[in-house]
């Protein structure tokens, strides 16, 4: 270990404080050959709020002894969550996306606060994965994540349920085609163990993308939590980033604009999450990597969906596992010259190195991972779509779609809450295009996602023949005619403010564009009559949030003040 470590891991400093520091230690049971080991942190993300987080304890416990025994002085410490799932629909979504930064701000703090030689990252939910990762590379010190798990499958009358069942069987109890008792039994049957929801839904994308990044163990990003090879996942992580410390080899090594494409390419080819879009931006900008949301669509159009994952495809991320996961995709994406194999990992080895010993081509027998040449889909499904309504661009979700373009009448929302209620009352028909706004980073505030009105969609039969477009975002579990993030969005005088009931909307996929058929001058009167709102939140994490935060198409980040220089490695 280099000297400058040493003096970390031993937190001595000259003269007067020596004492005090040390005391503190011994406080905490460390004798004075402790001081010689590092100082290794394990944020844990640990919960009883959801089933999301409710199963990390075991594994934050298996990494702190595997640390313990490698050498290791483990230091535990806490970072908040937000269950999506649970906060849906309420006002508590708004506080989701802030729990990103959140999250981001706690690893940051305590691991540069107390001078750790390396941190692990533990997490469940949604945005413990990019706040994780945000800490991880702002703090740059020698750092792996560490996956809680998936979840298991729910059953039902000899069906697989998840999370978006239930949202999708409300839809379609509204419509009159489910039966309250119906309804219920879903309700009871969908969740049956601990562990992050199970499709190929936001937590499980972004777990797969940082194991795709080289920050995560081969295979650890879609094991099951209750599952014994993830508590063997989480002690081997635990010894592999002691030697990344005495290798110090630190986040922003392994975190490249090459290892972002490799990333972006496994999201495409796994049909991942349209908040990775937004993650990403974030991840790029704490790295210090020059990454934009046109990235997206460059790689989106060399990389085919040949994974078959809900929620626009059949399987779950158990499924996905036992078919070989993301070692399986990615060792075909690099035999197709798709992903760069010399980016470097946690491990020290460089992707070709790690993949290695993976098949070329997945089991015979399954149908969840096809080949590259006989995908789903022959270009990636997370498209960037631009027009007079996003200059700045906006995300769509195209897969599972039998046509996504189509033209139709507004109707204009500045509120989810009434855009569900329009959908459970029958209102929406085919052909409309639903404007869900003010709903953007700093309008809502904190960008919440739509699950409930998509899936309301879904379940009464509209999700291929009613558009919806909004500045706030979707859950990984959405899936239709949808496109989010726009930006500029309304609360700052985006042309998604100036829709008025009834005006024609042009969503198509095919030509990248996401049009207000309006005349310019008629946008300008408009724009001229326009007044901001006023901020929902004058003071506290919202408030913060709403002032602070960047547009959707640059991360939604708290701290983009100044153009800097950015790598361009």
């Amino acid at each position: 270990m280099s000297s400058s470590r040493r003096l970390r891991s031993a937190h001595i400093t000259e003269g007067v404080a020596r004492a005090p520091n040390r005391s503190m230690y011994y406080a905490l049971g460390y004798t004075e050959a402790d001081f010689k080991n590092p100082m290794v942190g394990i944020a844990n993300g640990q919960s009883t709020i959801t089933p999301c987080n409710s199963g990390l304890q075991p594994l934050a416990d298996a990494a702190a002894q595997a640390i313990k025994e490698s050498g290791g002085n483990p230091q535990m410490f806490g970072t908040p969550t937000i269950s999506d799932g649970m906060a849906m629909g309420t006002e508590g979504m708004k506080y989701s996306l802030i729990s990103r930064e959140v999250i981001a701000d706690c690893v940051e703090t305590c691991v540069q606060g107390q001078w750790m030689d390396g941190v692990l990252v533990i997490g469940g939910c949604d945005k413990n994965m990019p706040g994780g990762m945000m800490g991880m590379l702002r703090a740059n010190v020698p750092s792996i994540y560490v996956y809680g798990g998936t979840i298991l499958a729910g059953r039902h009358n000899g069906q697989d349920l998840n999370i978006v069942s239930v949202f999708e069987a409300v839809g379609e109890n509204a419509a009159g085609r489910m039966s309250d008792e119906e309804l219920h039994e879903i309700e009871l049957h969908a969740i049956p163990c601990s562990g992050s929801c199970g499709g190929m839904y936001t937590a499980n994308t972004m777990s797969s993308a940082f194991e795709a990044l080289g920050m995560s163990l081969p295979y650890s990003s879609t094991m099951a939590n209750v599952h014994k090879e993830k508590l063997e996942s989480a002690a081997e992580s635990g010894r592999v980033l002691l030697k990344a410390i005495e290798q110090d080899l630190k986040p922003r090594d392994i975190v490249t604009r090459r290892s972002i494409e490799n990333a972006v390419a496994v999201i495409m080819a796994t049909g991942g999450s349209t908040n990775a879009v937004l993650h990403i931006l974030a991840i790029a900008h704490a790295a210090g990597v020059e990454w934009t949301i046109d990235d997206f669509e460059r790689v989106r159009r060399r990389v085919p969906v040949f994974c078959d994952l809900k929620p626009s495809g059949h399987f779950l991320v158990v499924d996905f596992h036992k078919a070989g996961g993301i070692p399986q995709v990615m060792k075909m994406l690099l035999n197709a010259g798709l992903i760069d194999g010399e980016c470097i990992t946690i491990s020290g080895q460089t992707i070709a190195e790690v993949l290695a010993d993976v098949p070329d081509a997945p089991p015979a027998g399954q149908d969840v991972i096809r080949t590259v040449d006989k995908p789903l889909y022959k270009e990636g499904h997370l498209a960037i779509l631009k027009g007079n309504l996003a200059p700045d661009g906006a995300v769509a979700k195209i897969s599972g779609l039998k046509n996504p373009v189509m033209t139709g009448p507004a109707r204009v929302f500045d509120d989810e809450q009434s855009a569900l209620e329009a959908i459970l009352a029958g209102r929406i028909k085919a052909g409309d295009v639903m404007v869900l706004r003010y709903l953007g980073p700093k309008g809502g505030p904190g960008m919440p996602e739509m699950l409930a009105p998509t899936s309301a969609l879904i379940g009464a039969g509209l999700g291929d023949s009613v558009g919806l477009i909004t500045d706030g975002r979707f859950s990984g579990g959405t899936w239709g005619m949808v496109v989010g993030h726009v930006s500029p969005e309304a609360a700052t005088g985006g042309t998604i403010a100036l829709i008025h009931e009834d005006d024609s909307i042009t969503i198509d996929a095919h030509q990248h564009l996401l049009q207000l058929n309006v005349e310019d001058s008629v946008l300008s009167a408009r724009r001229a009559d326009w007044k901001a709102p006023e901020h929902r939140y004058s003071r506290g994490v919202q408030a913060k949030f709403a002032y602070n935060c960047s547009d959707a198409s640059t991360g939604a980040v708290l701290d983009l003040f100044e153009e800097r220089e950015v790598r361009r490695v």
